[in-house]
């Protein structure tokens, strides 16, 4: 069998925890920043598990992750 691709746009996005689940970013962090508030943008900093009705659709952009 041939190697698969991932999608790169995809493997910048995310990643697996140790346990397999993948994690992502949240949105909103990159500017205009002056009107959030400081504990917006402390929580807006950590990262999250994707949904599970998510997840089959990042695993099939990566293969390998």
């Amino acid at each position: 069998m041939p190697k698969l691709k991932s999608r790169k746009a995809a493997a910048k996005r995310f990643r697996a925890t140790g346990t397999g689940k993948i994690v992502r970013r949240k949105a909103f962090k990159n500017h205009i920043l002056e009107k959030k508030t400081t504990a917006k943008k402390r929580n807006l900093s950590k990262a999250v598990i994707v949904k599970d009705c998510d997840a089959d659709n990042v695993r099939g952009m990566l293969p390998y992750l």
